[in-house]
């Protein structure tokens, strides 16, 4: 009986001490190699992760700048299996790291979380804060992240890069770095039993952004909307022969480095993300379509009497002015509304709004950016003739900056109407014939005309072809306009071989109702930036004999 209550007791003993050892084995002489098991994952996970490649900006002579890079910032970040006390934490970093206590609360308090990001791009204030308090499971890193060396230019075209609320992995937000991101990012690699794939870094991406003429761009810009304290604007130049861009910015503008201090308003791209009625500058394509059409002539003659009735509706001239007699070149000279109604009139409806669906109003461009919109031409399938007749000069009717732009650009470009590029691996490409050759040309003439009587865009010894544009802006909410313009200049030098298209929108200047008294000017001063940039010999020099 002894030797078998020796044997019960021989057997628990032995199980017991097995399930010691078991417990001492897993806590004590292994824990250390799960822990750094756990604390290596990350470790792991970064050498899985591609590098990202870099944006560069091409200048005239085909130079490289760096435009998006990878630079080495800090991250604060949270192992919260490791954090003892997860409420008391919170209380503590909380205003550290931007975050509220109760948010941050229920992030450390997952029991087998691993890793948690708190701060991208930490500020060196928040590194030594963090290492003061020396909190366990609170940790400080360097890491590869996004760096744009010139800050806010070309901001809208480039985008930034940020982590995915989700996973906390690093994707493009807006611009290039959206529309190219799987280009961009490369491929991470894989672990598959024993084996490591290793990760594809992304690939450089190209574009065809000049950083001088950028700057000046933004330059430019800037200056406008601070003297006329306008709440926004777009600045494009485009290489019209090609559709190739060579700038584009917009205000409100913003810095990717600080994403995270902007309104989510300021990442949208107006250039290409928003459409406004652009006004007198519509009068160009009005006019190509009624000589392309053989509706009109630069000479056709009709009688201005300062207004026209159409459905119940009276259309006046800009500051209510009278003409009399006028040619269809003196209606761009002197960008009369009542002339572009009349020049519609002839055309025909339907002729007019076929031309309009040729220059490419109701379709996007195609551009290499994200969230392109079309124009707006639905008020003309309404089919009513004061519809129409409001479109001829540019009201009534939508488009984007950049749709704007290239269109002029066609004329510029003997009426080729080109795919606007901002790819340098892109080549260019013709979309359609949209006017004849000759019909480009005469338009062309019209418009140097119109810059020679008006001065103000006019260039000693160079041929400069250029349109203004004031629109009223609409009332969305009680219908019909309000008392706030939109300001656009459209112009192209020289003018019979074009080297340049430049558009200038200011939206809601105070006290400049009219675009010759302030986009104007800073259009000359651009132009001749790019001549003298471009070495750009003069065409008209016989104008000083």
């Amino acid at each position: 009986m002894k030797w078998r209550i020796g044997l019960l007791i021989f057997v628990f003993s032995s199980l017991y001490a097995s399930l010691i050892f078991n417990l001492y084995n897993l806590q004590i002489k292994k824990g250390l190699f799960f822990s750094t098991q756990a604390a290596n994952q990350n470790k792991i996970a970064e050498l899985l992760n591609p590098i990202r490649g870099n944006i560069y900006f091409i200048d005239k002579d085909n130079k490289e700048v760096p435009a998006a890079l990878n630079k080495e910032f800090p991250i604060i970040y949270a192992v919260p299996k490791e954090i003892e006390n997860p409420e008391e934490t919170a209380l503590k970093i909380s205003s550290i790291v931007s975050k509220s206590s109760d948010d941050l609360k229920k992030i450390l308090s997952k029991p087998d979380d691993l890793y948690e990001l708190l701060v991208y791009k930490a500020l060196e204030e928040q590194v030594s804060q963090i290492k003061t308090l020396g909190i366990k499971g609170i940790y400080i890193k360097n890491q590869l992240l996004r760096f744009y060396p010139f800050g806010e230019r070309a901001a809208h075209v480039l985008g930034f890069v940020s982590p995915n609320q989700n996973d906390d992995t690093i994707a493009g937000k807006y611009g290039v770095e959206a529309h190219f991101n799987n280009l961009l990012a490369g491929k991470a690699g894989q672990i598959k039993g024993n084996l490591i794939i290793k990760p594809t870094d992304g690939n450089d991406l190209f574009l065809t952004i000049d950083p001088s003429i950028q700057l000046q761009a933004e330059e430019i810009l800037k200056s406008l909307i601070k003297e006329y304290e306008a709440t926004g604007g777009t600045v494009i130049v485009e290489e019209p022969k090609t559709g190739k861009i060579l700038a584009m910015t917009s205000y409100p503008n913003f810095n990717p480095n600080k994403y995270w201090e902007f309104n989510l308003a300021n990442f949208l791209n107006p250039a290409v993300q928003a459409v406004y009625e652009p006004g007198s500058v519509f009068k160009l394509f009005t006019m190509a379509a009624g000589i392309d059409s053989g509706k009109i002539t630069p000479q056709t003659t009709y009688i201005d009497t300062g207004s026209v009735t159409l459905n119940e509706r009276t259309i006046q001239n800009f500051e209510f002015k009278v003409y009399g007699k006028q040619t269809m070149a003196n209606v761009i000279e002197h960008s009369i509304n009542t002339g572009a109604v009349f020049a519609q009139r002839q055309i025909g409806n339907n002729i007019f709004y076929d031309y309009l669906k040729k220059f490419g109003f109701a379709e996007i461009t195609g551009i290499s950016l994200p969230g392109e919109v079309k124009g707006n031409l639905n008020n003309l399938i309404k089919g009513r003739d004061i519809n129409y007749a409001t479109a001829s000069f540019g009201q009534g009717v939508a488009v984007t900056p950049l749709q704007l732009i290239n269109d002029v650009s066609a004329i510029a470009n003997g009426g080729k109407l080109m795919k606007p590029y901002i790819i340098a691996d892109e080549r260019p490409q013709e979309i359609r014939q949209v006017v004849s050759e000759s019909t480009a040309r005469t338009v062309i003439e019209m418009m140097v005309s119109a810059v020679k009587i008006n001065i103000i865009a006019d260039i000693p010894n160079y041929s400069v072809a250029g349109k203004t544009g004031t629109a009223f802006v609409p009332n969305f909410k009680t219908g019909g306009y309000t008392e706030d313009v939109i300001n656009t200049y459209v112009g192209f030098a020289p003018a019979f071989d074009p080297k340049f298209t430049i558009l200038i929108k200011m939206d809601k200047p105070r006290g400049a109702i009219n675009a010759g008294r302030s986009v104007v000017p800073a259009f000359k001063k651009f132009a001749e930036f790019l001549l003298n940039y471009y070495q750009v010999a003069p065409d008209e020099l016989n104008d000083e004999l």
